[in-house]
């Protein structure tokens, strides 16, 4: 976006706000953000309102827009010298470790609850999937409650401050703990399917499959670690486990004898192990353990 003069409007090199006045040489403190004029200079400091100078039109102001002296007005602190205002620079993308923020275009699903704030005209729907997924929820206990967001606008979307996570999907299948799921585009099919060579996995014997092409986001509990299992088989926790590859072979393994099971709920007891060509996500933690009385 330019301006008159020698000088134009480019996209703030920094990302705090919508635009910098770029005078030709060197970056200048005049910075635009959604409609306001104001001074902030590089490297931090608030926002301070100001009329251009330099020949420096504010890009495209809106008409009819609100009095001098905004609602920032009087007040300092990081929380407003715009480090945390929403990053727009691609439609969807972490607006921070533990939060996604999603520019609808296409209709996506969600797991229901996780929106946390939007702004637009955003519609959301229950989203059942049909009697067949119902019926396998209902008998496998691998729920994912999903709702539909579409319209026009920002959505925000969290999970209990866990890590977030975005992967994007070329053709291509992934096994996920229905528990670990926020987020995906509607363009991917999602199933729930029997982990194959198994008879417990995440608390069941099945987990949600996604598959196709689109973006997928996946929440941890803590920084997870992802291992190849094309460089040895791998096991892990039932409670641990995230997602997979799709195409790996899984099956059971028990740790302890029959004998040293009894009244033991840990998940050490019992690992699925991974075979093949791709990868596995493990996090930190093996979730929120119920506490059994006597």
């Amino acid at each position: 976006m330019t301006g008159t003069g020698p000088g134009s409007w480019q996209p703030d090199p920094e990302g705090r706000y919508e635009f910098r006045w770029f005078d030709g040489q060197r970056w200048t403190d005049q910075i635009a953000h959604r409609g306001q004029v104001g001074r902030a200079p590089l490297g931090g400091g608030a926002p301070q309102a100001a009329a251009p100078q330099g020949g420096a039109p504010a890009p495209q102001p809106p008409a009819g827009g609100p009095p001098p002296g905004d609602g920032f007005t009087g007040i300092t602190g990081d929380l407003v010298d715009g480090r945390f205002s929403e990053k727009e620079a691609k439609p969807i993308a972490n607006q921070n470790s533990k939060l996604l923020r999603v520019r609808l275009g296409e209709p996506f699903m969600a797991r229901q609850g996780s929106m946390v704030a939007y702004q637009g005209n955003v519609d959301y729907s229950f989203e059942g999937g049909g009697a067949s997924k119902f019926l396998k929820k209902a008998l496998t206990g691998e729920g994912l409650p999903l709702m539909r967001c579409q319209g026009q606008g920002d959505v925000f979307l969290a999970d209990r401050a866990y890590d977030v996570h975005l992967l994007n999907m070329n053709n291509a299948g992934l096994s996920i703990n229905g528990k670990n799921v926020l987020a995906f585009s509607s363009s991917l099919d999602w199933s729930i399917e029997r982990v194959k060579g198994g008879s417990m996995v995440a608390g069941g014997p099945f987990n949600t499959t996604l598959r196709g092409t689109g973006w997928v986001a996946l929440t941890t509990d803590g920084p997870p670690v992802v291992l190849n299992a094309a460089e040895a088989p791998i096991f892990a926790d039932t409670n641990a486990v995230v997602a997979w590859s799709a195409n790996l072979q899984t099956q059971l393994k028990t740790s302890f004898k029959a004998g040293a099971l009894l009244g033991r709920g840990s998940g050490e007891a019992l690992q699925v192990s991974f075979y093949g060509q791709g990868f596995v996500i493990v996090q930190p933690s093996e979730g929120i353990q119920v506490a059994t009385t006597a």
